[in-house]
């Protein structure tokens, strides 16, 4: 009977115990945030990570009451603001803008400081972009077959830039190397600003980069678009082929952009800022807004956006292995 009425009372505190902790992180939660709240872009301003993380980090600011200030931390093929952002507090105050660059890191960057689902907390898909592949106009080539042809006559001789080794530019490039087995020299930048600077200006001949950034140049003539990296022809470039039904058949590569925070975050807070990011990329304005850029909005509870995540390191890692790339590439 004694035995009987402890366990009970064990039982009890212990219900206390896990309904004290339950609304102790409501309550962070409905206090959060009390001041400004700092997203962490560990990319060159001007690319499609900065400028969603700006977009996203507005709207946040107009409903959560508080700053979303976007701070860029560029370098390393986005390790630099990663490290910062993993070794900053779990206390809400501190969000990262990730990419499919951090899940390809995984394999391609073993030496990392970090780990992506150990030091990190998914918290919400923002949305994902088809690329292009843009050539400078003085290269002797106007298809994409021509553009195999050249440089499987001229092996080492044509370059493509990226915004850095393990993003989505660079594998793009080392996937379109290896399907369509060809030579081509990668020139890794700091940020995909002065890639894009440098292309423009002659000083390299091809880059794959975000239909979103790259659209305007195109249609300016300033680039010769040679091919588009999703499964079906962009609504933004519908007359340029995509890479696959131009001559590499199978081929298909896109960026993606979620928001992630430190692992030490509170879940109320992460399940609060799920709810609130889901709103903004649902709301059909920002979708329509969105997709006229090239931009398709992405929407996923916490617990599915840490499965795509998983999955999606499971198949870079695949095509890091394929490719042979290196971090040094």
């Amino acid at each position: 009977m004694i035995e009987a009425t402890v366990s009970r009372l064990r039982l009890l505190l212990w219900g206390c115990a896990v309904s004290a902790a339950a609304f102790a992180g409501f309550a962070h939660a409905q206090a959060w945030p009390a001041k400004p709240v700092k997203i962490v872009v560990p990319f060159a301003a001007g690319g499609p990570a900065d400028i969603y993380a700006r977009a996203v980090g507005e709207k946040l600011s107009t409903a959560l009451g508080q700053p979303f200030v976007v701070e860029n931390k560029p370098g390393g093929g986005a390790i630099v603001g990663t490290d910062f952002a993993a070794k900053s507090p779990g206390d809400g105050y501190t969000l990262l803008m990730m990419s499919n660059t951090h899940t390809v890191n995984e394999s391609l960057v073993p030496d990392r400081p970090f780990q992506l689902m150990r030091d990190f907390v998914p918290v919400a898909p923002i949305n994902y972009s088809d690329l292009v592949l843009v050539a400078h106009p003085s290269v002797p080539a106007n298809t994409l077959r021509e553009l195999i042809a050249l440089a499987k006559a001229k092996p080492g001789a044509l370059n493509y830039a990226s915004s850095g080794n393990g993003t989505p530019y660079h594998m793009a490039g080392e996937l379109f190397k290896a399907m369509a087995g060809v030579d081509i020299l990668h020139v890794p930048y700091k940020g995909s600003s002065g890639a894009r600077t440098d292309l423009l200006g002659g000083q390299v001949m091809m880059m794959f980069d975000a239909i979103t950034t790259m659209a305007p140049q195109v249609s300016a003539g300033k680039l010769k678009a040679m091919g588009t990296t999703g499964k079906t022809r962009s609504s933004v470039l519908p007359g340029v082929p995509t890479v696959s039904e131009a001559g590499v058949p199978g081929y298909e590569a896109v960026i993606w952009l979620g928001i992630m925070a430190p692992a030490a975050t509170p879940k109320a807070i992460v399940e609060k800022l799920n709810a609130e990011i889901t709103k903004i990329t649902a709301a059909p304005e920002m979708r329509e807004a969105w997709a006229r850029q090239g931009a398709i909005a992405m929407s996923m509870g916490t617990d599915e956006f840490a499965k795509y995540m998983r999955d999606d390191i499971e198949k870079w890692a695949r095509i890091v292995k394929l490719s042979g790339a290196k971090p040094d590439q």
